[in-house]
């Protein structure tokens, strides 16, 4: 793939029938942040700040709709991976799910569990499992001895994260708030069909993927990871870039958008393809590029979004 074709598309923008809309993260929401926002021209943010009342939510809520701004999301992990601490992050969680509604947000990300990663190279997973218990056999060709232990972890999580994420269900629906499930950085469910499978057995309308464009593509083409979830199950997404390089610890690293392997005119084909409608997220840039401006990062989702050169005007 060419450096050209990673930028994706040419100049004239394409008629697509969906529509998507830009955002930042931030943490608590301060006025001057969200006014040079707005003026920048993003659409809305996603805060990491859940650990507040419900009444310092509102008050966010009333400063971001005042300058034309949504918050859209909220970011707030839940392990499950330990018995003892379970109550503890369902509380969490069951707030931080009451603090996005206060916001005015329409769905929270959740990494529901953690494990460490097995010394195997991400393109060469090739997992295995039971399509009704979600239970997986192998994860690469040949000898899976070595992965045991990974393996077992891998299903654990998976029984636990079944058993404790639908606690909060009811508090999701009374908020209107969707579930979006993102893995990958916590080495789990590493596999496109494995992470539709797993997010479709909740088989509730208040659970679904928070895709990460970036996260994905050093284990496979992020295509095929968002064919593999389908219509009606990303919530939101993630807006950064990854350049694949087999020499590289974690299989290659974090770059600016359009400087990675991402084929970004094929990846907004098949948004709209899949019917996709809602907020990209730009979630962090790498090397340097976080010296761009407020304005050059909303030309790179503007151009994103028209399926042209993402780099184009930059």
């Amino acid at each position: 793939m060419t450096e050209s074709q990673n930028a994706g598309g040419g100049v004239t923008p394409k008629n697509y029938k969906t529509t998507l809309k830009c955002a930042a993260i931030v943490g608590k929401i301060e006025p001057k942040e969200i006014e040079a926002l707005a003026e920048a021209g993003y659409d809305g943010v996603e805060s990491t700040a859940t650990d507040i009342s419900l009444e310092e939510a509102r008050e966010a809520r009333r400063v971001c709709e005042a300058n034309g701004l949504k918050i859209h999301s909220v970011m707030r992990g839940a392990r499950f991976n330990s018995e003892e601490n379970v109550e503890g992050d369902l509380k969490v969680l069951r707030h931080a799910i009451e603090v996005a509604g206060a916001y005015g947000a329409s769905s929270i990300l959740v990494t529901p569990g953690r494990t460490s990663a097995p010394a195997l190279n991400p393109w060469e997973f090739d997992v295995q499992f039971d399509p009704d218990t979600l239970m997986v056999s192998r994860i690469c060709a040949g000898d899976n001895a070595p992965y045991a232990a990974y393996i077992e972890a891998q299903n654990t999580a998976t029984k636990a994260v079944q058993k404790y994420l639908p606690t909060v269900f009811n508090v999701a629906a009374f908020e209107g708030v969707k579930i979006g499930l993102e893995n990958v950085w916590n080495n789990l469910w590493c596999g496109p069909e494995l992470l539709a499978a797993f997010i479709r057995s909740f088989d509730n309308p208040w659970v679904g993927s928070y895709f990460d464009l970036g996260n994905y593509v050093k284990y496979a083409p992020t295509e095929r990871w968002l064919r593999a979830l389908g219509k009606g199950i990303i919530v939101k997404l993630h807006f950064k870039d990854f350049l694949v390089d087999h020499t590289l610890p974690n299989g290659g690293k974090f770059v600016p958008i359009g400087q990675g392997s991402n084929d970004w005119l094929s990846i907004r084909d098949t948004l709209d393809e899949l019917e996709y409608n809602g907020f990209a997220t730009i979630e962090f840039e790498e090397q340097g590029s976080r010296e761009l401006s407020h304005r050059q990062h909303v030309l790179k989702f503007r151009n994103f979004f028209a399926g042209v050169d993402i780099l184009r005007g930059v």
